[in-house]
């Protein structure tokens, strides 16, 4: 068998982890050994991985340069003997790379899925040196792998690889049961936002679009799944703008299924984002989307089609083009069809996780 191994920088990476968990229910178990290992925990660390039978291991890092977690790192690999060593995310590759390079793997694949501004010139060129010891280098869309080619990684090893989405699970609840659950009046129209509180998710942005929603009287309620270091800050900007009312806050949930079975809109205003886990999901389940016009977003919706693209000067764009969506269900019905559509099309499981199987088996081991 084929023994890999992959690398995740945070537990709480949920687009990471629901990628990696979709596509291991779709290898077969008798070619491929996978095994998972994160350097950081977070709540409810890798519940999502067991589900797929799959126990990963923690080891502790401190910070981008802790020495003492790249030791547990190296001696983690070296007890396992991978055949292949397969890193996620920006901020992991470098460091989980050397790691593997020490701990004398041969094959090494690297995927890349955001537009990474912050990035500063010195990480960029260790990524451009380490490159020479990678097999691949998968971006997971158009936007990520040009934003790669532009930093000077090598275009010969660049694969676009699109994310997979698993098909919608049907609401559990009736609409009005799950309303009481939240709290929320009969009429509320839902509009969902998934993801960590993090600063490129704009998520100021988004509560100053619903205040604009509440101002023209509509019954919609910003349902924010997910939790992060701005929580606190965020909070506070939603008292301010005296949205209490409007705004709920709900941390991290096991459940995102229910909350997109119900859901009228998604929102995400990220402007790096590669292939937004949190948008494949809403398609697939019907639920028509209004998202930041950059990144990834431009790959995956039709303008006016399968959803609206925001212009980034535009914040107001969120508030006006939820508006028709939330007041006329034709409209939200047609668009949210051919999202689903779309997702069917191009981002089955199986599909992608057959893509990644050949690109695992073109590696001489």
């Amino acid at each position: 068998m084929i023994r890999i191994l992959h690398i995740v920088g945070s537990a709480i990476s949920d687009g990471t982890i629901k990628h990696i968990a979709s596509l291991a229910h779709v290898w077969p178990r008798t070619e491929f050994e996978i095994h998972v290992c994160f350097l950081n925990a977070g709540e409810g660390c890798g519940e999502r991985l067991r589900g797929s039978g799959i126990w990963p291991a923690l080891v502790r890092r401190r910070d981008a340069f802790d020495p003492l977690g790249f030791y547990r790192l190296w001696q983690h690999i070296r007890r396992l003997r991978p055949d292949i060593v397969h890193t996620w995310q920006l901020d992991t590759g470098g460091y989980a790379r050397l790691a593997a390079l020490a701990a004398g793997v041969k094959r090494i694949v690297v995927s890349e899925r955001r537009i990474d501004v912050g990035r500063s010139d010195i990480q960029w060129s260790i990524d451009r040196r380490l490159a020479i010891h990678a097999d691949y280098i998968v971006a997971n869309g158009v936007a990520v792998r040009d934003f790669c080619i532009a930093q000077g990684l090598p275009q010969n090893k660049l694969l676009c690889l699109a994310n997979a989405v698993l098909p919608a699970e049907p609401a559990r609840l009736a609409r009005s049961d799950f309303l009481a659950q939240l709290g929320l009046p009969s009429d509320a129209k839902l509009v969902l936002s998934i993801g960590p509180l993090a600063k490129e998710k704009r998520l100021k942005d988004l509560i100053w679009a619903a205040d604009q929603l509440k101002a023209v009287a509509t019954a919609a309620h910003l349902l924010i799944v997910g939790d992060g270091p701005l929580r606190g800050r965020l909070e506070r900007y939603r008292w301010q703008n005296r949205i209490g009312d409007r705004v709920h806050f709900l941390g991290r949930r096991s459940d995102v299924a229910e909350f997109l079975a119900h859901a009228d809109v998604l929102w995400q205003a990220d402007a790096h984002e590669g292939q937004s886990s949190a948008v494949l999901e809403a398609m697939a389940a019907g639920v028509p989307v209004v998202v930041a016009d950059a990144g990834g977003n431009r790959e995956l919706i039709a303008n006016g089609e399968s959803g609206f693209l925001v212009p980034m000067s535009q914040r107001a764009g969120f508030a006006r083009w939820t508006l028709p969506l939330l007041e006329n269900a034709q409209l939200a019905r047609r668009m949210g069809a051919a999202g689903r559509r779309q997702a069917e099309q191009c981002h089955q499981i199986e599909d992608i996780a057959g893509q990644y199987m050949e690109l695992y088996r073109s590696l001489p081991l």
